[in-house]
Order: C-alpha cells, then sequence, then structure tokens
C-alpha cells in the first residue's frame, strides 16, 4: 500500500490530478490567479518537485483576462483539453464574480507543449457567472457539469449538466441538479461549485463543494445509477449531509474542491483536494494563497464512497501568505513542525 505525503503540492487550490498511461498530471489554481500550468511525475509524492510548464497566460484585458480559476485537464478523443473559469472585470458591487468558462485544446501527445489553442467560451443559456466545468464521457457521450448563477435563485451558483456536442459546445438544454438548500451549504455564501465525476460498479457519484472558501467549505455528494438518464435530475439521489468536512483534530480546514485519481498500482480510488492548515484568514479567504493540495483514499462501503477525514500534515507547509515558487522552496518536502 502507499504511503502519501500531505500536502502533496503547495499552494495550489481546486488541485485537479489527471493519470494517463501511469503518469499524474497536476494542475490547479495559480495563487495569483494569473495563468495555467502543468507538472507531472509517475507517482503521487514527486508531483511537488517535478517542474512545472506554464502552458497558457491571462489575456492582458476583455475575457478571460483577470483571476484565472480552476483549471481541469482532460484527454478526450486523443486530444488534450483544459477547462476553466476567467473574468473580464473584477468583482459586481453584489460581491458576485464575473467569471465565464472557457476551453483550450492541445492535439500533442505531451500536453505540457506550447501548442494550446484558445477554443473559447462555453455559451449557456443564462450568460451568467459561470466556471468550475468538469466533464466525462459515459457510455459514449460527452456530459458537462458546472456551476452556474441563476438569476432567478437566490445565491451564488447552482450545479448544472448538459451533453455535449464537441468539447467546448453544448448540445442539450442544461439541467440543474442541485442548489444550495442545506444549512452546511449556505455558510457565509450560497454555494454549490467544483463538480467531480467518480464512478464505482454500477454507480456514478458527483461530488461538489460548497458554502465559502473558509473553514465552513465542504463536500457533498450527488448519486446516480449507471445507465439512468443522466438529464434528469430524479435519477440523482443528494446527501442530505456533508460527506468530508473539516477536521479540527487533524488540523484540516475547509477541504474541498477535489478531484480523483487511481492509486499508483491502481487497487484504489485517490480523492485529490484542498484544505488549510489555520483558522486565522486576513481578508477575503480567495487570496489566502495557503490552501494546498492534499491526497486521502476512498474506501468503499456497501452505502458507496467513504471519504474519511481529512489527513494531519506530514510534510511542511508555510506560515506566511508569502506566495511561494512554484517547487515550494528550500522547506517543500522536508517534515512538517510538530503541532
Amino acid at each position: 500500500m502507499a504511503v502519501y505525503n500531505n500536502p502533496i503540492v503547495l499552494q495550489r487550490a481546486d488541485p485537479w490530478v489527471l493519470k494517463v498511461d501511469g503518469e499524474y498530471y497536476f494542475t490547479g489554481s495559480d495563487p495569483e490567479y494569473n495563468c495555467i500550468a502543468i507538472r507531472h511525475a509517475s507517482n503521487i509524492n514527486d508531483l511537488q518537485k517535478a517542474p512545472e510548464t506554464v502552458v497558457w497566460r491571462k489575456h492582458e484585458s476583455g475575457p478571460a483576462s483577470i483571476y484565472i480559476w480552476a483549471p481541469e485537464l482532460h484527454r478526450i478523443n486523443g486530444a488534450w483539453y483544459i477547462y476553466f473559469a476567467g473574468a473580464a472585470t473584477d468583482f459586481e458591487a453584489s460581491g458576485l464574480p464575473t467569471h465565464r468558462m472557457f476551453v483550450l485544446e492541445n492535439t500533442d501527445d505531451d500536453p505540457t507543449t506550447d501548442n494550446w489553442v484558445e477554443k473559447g467560451q462555453i455559451v449557456t443559456p443564462i450568460d451568467s457567472f459561470a466556471l468550475d466545468a468538469t466533464t466525462e464521457v459515459i457510455d459514449g457521450v460527452q456530459y458537462l457539469v458546472w456551476a452556474q448563477k441563476d438569476p432567478a435563485i437566490e445565491g451564488n451558483s447552482n450545479l448544472y449538466i448538459a451533453k455535449m456536442a464537441n468539447p467546448w459546445t453544448l448540445e442539450s438544454e442544461p439541467v440543474m441538479l442541485t442548489k444550495p438548500e442545506y444549512d452546511w451549504e449556505c455558510i457565509d455564501f450560497l454555494v454549490n461549485e467544483g463538480p467531480a465525476f467518480l464512478f464505482h460498479e454500477n454507480k456514478i457519484y458527483i461530488t461538489y463543494s460548497a458554502s465559502g472558501t473558509g473553514v465552513p467549505y465542504a463536500v457533498g455528494l450527488l448519486t446516480a445509477e449507471r445507465g439512468s438518464d443522466l438529464l434528469n435530475k430524479d435519477s440523482w439521489t443528494k446527501s442530505p449531509v456533508p460527506v468530508f468536512k473539516t477536521c479540527a483534530e487533524n488540523g484540516q480546514y475547509g477541504p474541498g474542491h477535489n478531484s480523483f485519481t487511481k492509486s499508483e498500482d491502481d487497487s484504489e480510488d485517490l480523492m485529490i483536494y484542498h484544505c488549510r492548515n489555520y483558522t486565522k484568514i486576513k481578508g477575503d479567504p480567495l487570496f489566502d494563497p495557503n490552501r494546498h493540495a492534499r491526497v486521502g483514499v476512498v474506501k468503499w462501503t456497501e452505502n458507496g464512497p467513504d471519504f474519511g477525514v481529512p489527513e494531519p500534515d506530514n510534510l511542511w507547509t508555510p506560515t506566511t501568505t508569502d506566495v511561494l515558487p512554484a517547487d515550494g522552496g528550500a522547506l517543500a518536502g522536508t517534515p512538517a513542525a510538530t503541532r
């Protein structure tokens, strides 16, 4: 059984890990929110020290020129795609961001080449704050799941699903899967965001994150039967309680915005998520860089996935909010100080 270090990558929120041909490709939100970078390694514990390649930078003005959030790397029909959210202006007076969703394509074998092409914005029927697009090809059909603001519904964002005509174009009308409704989804902000697919036996799961991005941030779960109509909201069951949340005993606060991958020997499902190890955040939590990427093992029970609790850090983490170099600096990878 592999023993995983935590954190796996310092100062990378919204971590996304994709395993392709035995190699782990990692991306996430850069703390400066100004670019998209990829690093890769043959095992998860080596991701921190793996070289990072910036493959795209924000525009100077206009769409996707500010606050580049939550890139995801996908492999579809032999090509690489990055889904991300970017804004054209600062936050609205209401506090709502102005992001829209965008797609990049690279047809090279190596996704760290500079041959990324902008495929444009993913257009949805409502032109509103939209982010956190994720995608899966299920039984030959490509689906997109994302978070978006509906002006007719209170809150920041709900989760939607639609079929895709190609990796950057919707084919069907969006269907809302969930909106913030339980108390734990409505702390500081009414938010459902950060969806990620997980598959096991005849079940399809979607995790998502809820509430503000500080200590209250937590993970929820949707479940559907394989073969059911995924565009029918009634096919999905929503957990009334969070399935992954703050663990003060382990010094881990506000876990969420996760992805899933397989262990090195493909025997286990792994949850890659971000978390902070302190509660006193100065200013807006979005601009505190110390949401580090971490890993946990998913346990399977007769009732579905058991995500456990966020594991304590066993490696060094910074004690300031200074932005670290991509490799984490001289102390990265050294043992954690005793709490």
